[in-house]
């Protein structure tokens, strides 16, 4: 194997993406080096360079979620061998009020990063990929899955509701209504997902019409069009159940979204949210807004994503939990920019865009 490898890099704050080389990484103790086949994109990298936020650092490789094969093994690694397929999440970590892009218990840096050939990660908050599934459809999962994840489960960056692996979670949340905004997203559809799978209902959720049957694919029971407003969608909504709604997943989080979702949640409610708060929680009530921050690897996540990471594999082998719709980018790690700016004009919808790195030129 060659020592050096393809990597998407971006050589400076706010600067253009190019492909270039960097050397390939050698794994510490407890760490797999891993051969990037799939590599799924995400707001915040478009984000980042358009920002210039998270990252401090350059040049720099971003990326937060991969599929791929173990190629070499790092000292002390438990339960991986060269040639096992799983997938995994890398990601910005919270640091007081402060992200600081970096993967779970190391220092940031481009070795621990997606948009590469070859990255290095750490074995545990990982999941092996069930025969059923392919290194593309894996990819999807990690960032839109732990948000959701902690948005209705989390206790510091969530809603706090009983995870359903725990024996009481039926009775805490069976048959009360729960509504998701944005239900087409990544994050959306994982919500929807989990809120079927703790026995909510109904399961109420926004999307466009084109993204009705998607949407109820994945657990939906009753859609409505994303572009009525909030005392549209909240008559529309008492004609389906009169029960008052305290969990409203916003997974947009755009002040007009966020302006719904408040209208529509009860007394003493939660509106979860993935960005900033636009809306004042002094309006009333005892209702409150939580922005949520997935990644399993923070102390206040730790637990419940240790518990869900190691129920991943089993959830997608048996349909539990499917992972989004995907588009392959062509031409390898180049076909990222464009698909960068595609998210950023609002092109893409229902579907997660996936690049795989061998193929770069």
């Amino acid at each position: 194997m060659s020592p050096q490898q393809k990597a998407l890099i971006l050589p400076e704050k706010r600067g253009d993406f190019e492909v270039g080389s960097r050397r390939i990484p050698s794994p510490g103790a407890g760490q797999l080096l891993v051969k990037v086949q799939s590599a799924a994109l995400n707001p915040i990298d478009y984000k980042i360079k358009d920002t210039g936020a998270v990252v401090t650092h350059y040049p720099a490789v971003l990326g937060m979620d991969i599929a791929g094969v173990v190629e070499a093994l790092g000292e002390g690694v438990q339960n991986f061998r060269k040639g096992d397929r799983f997938f995994t999440r890398f990601a910005p970590v919270c640091i007081g009020s402060t992200l600081v892009y970096r993967l779970a218990h190391g220092k940031r840096n481009n070795d621990f990063t997606a948009f590469q050939q070859y990255t290095l990660t750490v074995a545990s908050f990982t999941a092996k990929i069930p025969s059923n599934e392919s290194f593309d459809s894996a990819a999807t999962i990690p960032t839109g899955l732990d948000t959701a994840l902690v948005g209705l489960y989390g206790n510091h960056y969530g809603a706090g509701i009983t995870p359903p692996w725990t024996k009481s979670a039926a009775i805490h949340e069976s048959k009360k209504p729960i509504a998701i905004l944005g239900g087409s997203s990544s994050v959306g559809s994982y919500a929807i997902q989990l809120a079927r799978l703790s026995q909510f209902y109904p399961i109420i959720t926004t999307a466009s019409p084109r993204n009705e049957e998607l949407v109820r694919d994945y657990g939906a029971t009753h859609f409505f069009d994303r572009n009525l407003s909030g005392k549209q969608l909240l008559a529309a909504i008492r004609k389906v159940t009169r029960g008052p709604i305290r969990v409203v997943y916003d997974a947009i989080s755009l002040p007009e979204t966020q302006s719904v979702g408040w209208e529509l949640l009860a007394d003493n409610g939660t509106l979860v949210l993935t960005l900033p708060a636009s809306v004042e929680e002094h309006e009333g009530k005892g209702r409150k807004t939580i922005q949520t921050f997935g990644n399993p690897h923070t102390p206040e996540n730790e637990e419940l994503g240790r518990n869900s990471w190691a129920r991943v594999e089993k959830w997608l082998s048996d349909g539990t939990i499917q992972p989004n719709y995907y588009e392959v980018l062509p031409n390898g790690l180049e076909g990222i920019i464009g698909g960068l700016e595609r998210m950023r004009l609002g092109q893409v919808s229902g579907t997660k865009l996936v690049a795989h790195p061998q193929e770069t030129q």
